[in-house]
């Protein structure tokens, strides 16, 4: 179940290239990293504000207390993507915000913001598309457990049908989850995630009950009328270090099991594959996986985001201890980046990205696909001419653009692109001290500057595609 890299180049090809008339392009955010306004008009605290606020669990003790301050600047950064020609903007909304206690009374200071967001929006002509769950659970649903509970994709359902039930009328497309993976194996499994538990068995019950709140959300959201459900997941581009020894490619099924088959196949197959539950049978009793659970996950869904960084590459290590970001991986070693990196240490390789999406192509055929989130994280700021000139960012963004266009040329079902991140923005466990917009945000002033890489992407966006290097075309 893994894929083939044919190229690692990350280089910018000679040839220009045009998308499919209707191809979406847009940028993404998320609630806790941008907002701000932790405090205000009724919001209730979420694990990330407890994780950031406990000492040693974020860079410097960095928070989102304040983050971009969008909550109060909205207006302007939804004026900035007009001048960007963004056709869409995928944000999430704050659960905390809408149910401070993560179910029962509604919060309406809390649905009024997004009200607000949703007809700037589409006042300046850009569709807004909904993630209703980027990693901030209320604090109170934690309390009673969090994702390991039951009740907590429960709570998620009558969270989504009241987000629905005040932006149905004008919002088209719905995500429900943000990349379950994250939220369970880093949330429960290495704990350098909110809520910071390190409980190998908790997190493959959130996995199953993460999965479960999508279903019974999409349900919900189904029989409210919504036209299109998603849900965005963060595939690992798994290969054997060796291919041809069997031992590393045996690491690399396993690996594959555990972090995309255990997603996919319940969301597009309707069933866990049996050497994944014998697998992590090892760890748990299974027990948390009710009768009806698996089809209540394998509701239909009308497109599958995919958030893309990286490739993985893994060989057979005896006596290897398992990741804690991933149970079950006792015996597997990962290699370290061989090429070039991001800022984060991530591989630079556009051509695995073309390979993740063939490979979804073949082995879940007729799934719609969207890139829903692709970007890097680069440390450049202003120069001394005032403007940001990260060329690096452009030149991965150019090569991953170049990798989505050779998936649409191989027969994948590629709808649109979104990238990661329309600002600088808080940074999950690095604080601020990662870059990944496009726009520059200076913390102190909350001054916006468009870098070089926002120019190139609308220019991206006004051709629908990319011009050779050195092209005069306007």
């Amino acid at each position: 179940m893994t894929a083939t890299v044919t190229s690692t180049s990350a280089q910018p090809a000679l040839a220009g290239i045009t998308f499919p008339d209707g191809f979406i392009w847009g940028a993404a955010t998320a609630s806790y990293q941008i907002e701000g306004a932790a405090r205000e008009d009724g919001r209730g605290p979420s694990i990330w504000d407890t994780f950031s606020r406990t000492p040693g669990r974020v860079y410097r003790g960095h928070t989102g207390d304040v983050a971009c301050d969008h909550y109060h600047r909205y207006p302007d950064d939804v004026a900035l993507m007009a001048d960007l020609g963004l056709k869409s903007y995928r944000f999430s909304v704050a659960w905390p915000r809408i149910q401070p206690d993560g179910s029962g009374p509604v919060n309406a200071a809390g649905l009024d913001f997004y009200d607000r967001l949703t007809d700037e929006l589409l006042g300046k002509g850009i569709d807004p598309v909904v993630t209703l769950y980027h990693w901030d659970l209320p604090q109170t649903l934690e309390d009673r457990g969090g994702w390991p509970n039951r009740e907590t994709a429960e709570a998620f359902a009558e969270y989504a049908q009241i987000v629905y039930g005040r932006l149905g009328d004008r919002v088209g497309t719905w995500t429900t989850l943000n990349e379950p993976w994250c939220s369970a194996y880093l949330g429960y499994g290495s704990g350098v995630h909110a809520p910071g538990r390190q409980e190998p068995t908790a997190a493959l019950e959130a996995v199953h009950h993460l999965l479960l709140g999508h279903g019974l959300a999409a349900r919900a959201l189904r029989s409210a009328g919504a036209r299109n459900v998603s849900i965005t997941l963060n595939p690992a581009v798994v290969f054997p270090v060796d291919p041809e020894n069997p031992t590393d490619r045996e690491a690399a099924r396993i690996i594959d099991g555990l972090s995309n088959r255990i997603f996919f196949d319940p969301l597009l197959k309707g069933e866990y594959p049996a050497d994944v539950l014998e697998h992590i049978s090892r760890f748990t009793d299974l027990s948390y996986i009710k009768d009806g659970d698996l089809e209540t996950i394998n509701a239909p869904i009308d497109v599958l985001g995919i958030n893309f960084y990286q490739p993985a590459y893994v060989s057979a290590k005896p006596g290897t201890p398992a990741s804690l970001d991933q149970p079950g991986s006792e015996g597997i070693a990962y290699r370290a980046p061989d090429g070039p990196v991001t800022d984060m240490n991530w591989l630079i390789e556009p051509a695995s990205l073309t390979s993740l999406l063939e490979r979804i192509h073949r082995d879940y055929p007729g799934t719609p696909v969207m890139i829903t989130e692709n970007g890097a994280a680069y440390p450049e700021g202003p120069s001394a001419d005032g403007e940001v000139h990260d060329t690096r960012r452009v030149e991965y963004l150019d090569g991953h653009l170049r990798a989505c266009h050779d998936a649409l040329a191989a027969g994948v079902d590629l709808r649109g692109y979104f990238v990661w991140s329309l600002m600088d923005n808080f940074e999950w466990a690095e604080g601020y001290r990662k870059r990944f917009g496009v726009v520059h945000v200076d913390y102190a002033t909350q001054q916006r500057t468009l870098k070089d890489s926002a120019k190139w992407y609308r220019e991206v966006i006004r051709r629908n595609g990319i011009a050779a290097p050195g092209s005069d075309e306007g």
